[in-house]
């Protein structure tokens, strides 16, 4: 009987880069079923549970792990009980949890508790809010690593965790852009309304830590953008504190000069990003896909302090919006060469190969902490 892998997804951002494991993982033998929770359920951001249902070859659970408003440690309590209740029944040989979210330290931490083997994708890395507690939580949980650098491997060492464990695969998202999208700009623009000829995209996620500043910070930034007269598509943030404020500057921005969308399938959202003259915002979308694509982005406030060494990002505050024009200005529709420093689009391959091979299972849950002082 072949083994069962059980992926954890919460967001739209963490499925594009769960699905190439998950679909490479499949190809390879092994019985794959995504926990589908997080704002994946909630029709504010475009109930993007049914990217999941769209994966063929995969079983899907899901599971409603909060109400709007509700705080982050209520989501992650009940999303440990969920979580708790599902494992003791389907019984994985080893759930997949990706980077930084609530859920899936809720998930890791059911699996330490429960020794069941937990594979943590995108450790290693550093940012400038509460994601890089949850995300090195996150590592110290789980028993094995796949991280997208030498340098995250090097920090994820830095912690304790052996060397044995942490495999250095690249993001597995670049996989995907790596190759043709599947569909055409004619598509996408047809599919979500977008009568731009010449745009930028702009995601702008609140900041938990800031999440009192998050509303002035918005009205700068999309004021900026306005005055610009520049055309962007805007994707609507995700779920965490702060976001109420963010949609009310949205909700005010120019309908002609702006196209608002609760997500976008990640297909159409490659082929977007592959044909916008720039990107503004502090996904990490702006700071890992978009260097690795040739796209100049503008990243924006604290968020993803020291995750980006790319010629093609520059660095802004929200409330600093000589710094924006200028970028626009300047930035607006060059290209830059590919930068393969998170990978080249090989991360799906490497995870089944590793996972393929006996070594990997015959490793001991009993986790020690391994110091690599000298």
């Amino acid at each position: 009987m072949s083994r069962s892998i059980l992926f954890v997804t919460g967001t739209r951002a963490d499925f594009g880069k769960l699905e190439p494991l998950a679909t490479a993982t499949r190809d390879a033998g092994f019985a794959v079923s995504f926990f589908v929770t997080g704002m994946h359920m909630l029709a504010r951001y475009g109930l993007t549970k049914v990217e999941v249902h769209r994966t063929p070859g995969v079983q899907v659970h899901e599971f409603l792990n909060q109400r709007p408003g509700d705080p982050q440690d209520m989501v992650l309590a009940k999303t440990v009980t969920g979580f708790s209740d599902f494992v003791k029944e389907a019984q994985p040989d080893l759930v997949v949890i990706h980077g930084d979210r609530v859920e899936a330290l809720a998930c890791a931490l059911v699996c330490a508790t429960n020794y069941i083997r937990c594979a943590h994708i995108e450790g290693g890395e550093v940012s400038g809010t509460i994601d890089e507690i949850y995300r090195h939580c996150n590592s110290k949980l789980a028993s094995d690593h796949f991280v997208s650098s030498k340098d995250a491997a090097r920090r994820v060492m830095a912690m304790g965790e052996p060397k044995a464990h942490i495999h250095a695969i690249g993001s597995p998202e670049l996989d995907f852009h790596a190759g043709p999208s599947g569909v055409s700009l004619a598509e996408v623009k047809s599919r979500y309304d977008l009568p731009f000829d010449n745009y930028g995209i702009c995601v702008f996620h609140p900041v938990t830590s800031e999440a009192d500043s998050m509303g002035a910070q918005a009205a700068s930034l999309f004021g900026a953008l306005a005055v610009s007269g520049r055309p962007f598509v805007v994707i609507a943030p995700n779920n965490d504190p702060g976001s109420t404020a963010i949609f009310d500057s949205i909700d005010a921005v120019p309908k002609d000069q702006f196209r608002v969308l609760p997500s976008m399938r990640f297909a159409h959202f490659s082929e977007l990003m592959k044909n916008a003259s720039a990107m503004v915002g502090n996904s990490s979308a702006g700071v890992r896909e978009a260097p690795f694509i040739g796209l100049p982005s503008l990243d924006i406030g604290t968020r993803q302090t020291n995750r980006a060494k790319s010629p093609s990002v520059f660095f802004a505050d929200a409330t600093d919006t000589g710094a924006i024009a200028e970028f626009l200005r300047a930035q607006w529709g060059k290209s830059y060469p590919r930068h393969d420093a998170f990978g080249g689009g090989s991360a799906a391959s490497r995870f089944a190969d590793i996972l393929k091979a006996a070594p990997f299972w015959e490793t001991s849950l009993q986790k020690t902490f391994h110091d690599t002082a000298s």
